[in-house]
């Protein structure tokens, strides 16, 4: 059975099937339900490789990420330029944008610049007024949007795809009140922004744990630095000088090797327990010499393929399988890195 078959009961055009089996706009009411009922009476179950073949071209999904030189961003870009590639075949394709994500006016304009017709985009997000609408502009025209990293849930996106931040920022606070034991002491929190949904989240765990379990130890107020190497070492450096009582540093965005740089130079590695964000060469490296003490990672490899797996399925309307698609908080210390 296939969507011609369908369309010749339905008496419609197989554009206008295609519409309907993809939940798209522009149908009138009772020719869906004229559609629909031909389905029905056919048993037509949709086959998602013959679907596209009847639209004559790829979908079309845009993934827009941060400019920068977050080295978490420049590995989930090598991910999707990975499942770029085995999705050719499929017929779905990936395009990578770069946008200044801390920008919410330039990150709107470059949502609503996005050509009429693309079939989906997944946007790393700030949590802006501006942003929110051209979401929910697109929504509107029938694209699938997906919130990636970072979330806009007020917004009319369709799906989050990320870690749990309010537990990756209490994971960091346990780590970091058994790391320092019984010391009191100050700890720093720095951020790359807190008009970014993760990092606020991040925060309101952190502070939620440290305050409720660890009473020897004071959260200082959050530093943003936009995950910037030179700003985040600029922070760091002015936390270790005004407080000779601090005993931790947590970084909830990028910029890690800021940090690291600012431990060294001071000579603070061994008092300063430092707990970080993703697992990437650099963070990698400075674990096993333990400059980092834990890393909160989420798999860029398995963001990018399940980003790819939910746009097409949202697209065909197919259901999401959660199991598959659940993005997992990892925990590495220098003896368990993969």
């Amino acid at each position: 059975m296939t969507l011609e078959d369908v369309a010749r009961e339905a008496g419609v055009s197989l554009a206008t099937v295609d519409r309907v089996v993809n939940g798209r706009i522009g149908v009138h009411a009772r020719t869906i339900e004229r559609v629909n009922a031909a389905i029905k009476q056919l048993g037509f179950l949709p086959d998602p490789h013959a679907s596209r073949l009847a639209r004559g071209r790829d979908y079309d999904f845009r993934i827009i990420l941060p400019t920068g030189e977050n080295e978490f961003m420049q590995a989930l870009a090598a991910e999707f330029r990975a499942t770029r590639e085995r999705h050719l075949q499929e017929r779905v394709r990936l395009s990578i944008q770069h946008v200044d994500t801390f920008d919410g006016i330039a990150l709107a304009a470059a949502l609503e610049k996005l050509p009429s017709g693309i079939d989906g985009v997944a946007v790393v997000a700030l949590d802006h007024p501006a942003v929110t609408e051209a979401i929910n502009a697109l929504a509107d025209a029938g694209v699938v949007v997906l919130t990636l990293v970072s979330d806009v849930p007020n917004s009319r996106r369709a799906h989050y795809v990320g870690i749990d931040n309010f537990a990756a920022g209490r994971t960091a606070a346990s780590l970091i009140g058994r790391f320092v034991g019984p010391r009191k002491g100050k700890v720093g929190m720095i951020a790359g922004s807190l008009a970014l949904r993760d990092h606020i989240e991040r925060q309101f765990g952190f502070e939620q744990i440290l305050s409720r379990e660890y009473p020897n130890l004071e959260v200082l107020p959050v530093r943003e630095a936009r995950d910037e190497n030179a700003r985040v070492e600029a922070v760091s450096r002015s936390l270790l000088q005004d407080h000779p009582d601090l005993v931790a540093i947590y970084n909830a965005g990028g910029g890690q090797a800021g940090v690291i740089a600012a431990l060294e130079a001071t000579g603070r590695v061994s008092d300063v327990i430092f707990v970080a964000h993703e697992l990437t060469p650099s963070t990698r490296r400075h674990l096993v010499r333990g400059t980092v003490d834990a890393l909160i990672n989420q798999d860029a490899g398995h963001m990018a393929r399940s980003t790819a797996r939910i746009l097409t399925a949202l697209r065909e309307g197919r259901p999401i399988v959660p199991g598959q698609e659940h993005i997992r908080i990892d925990i590495f210390l220098r003896d368990n890195m993969p």
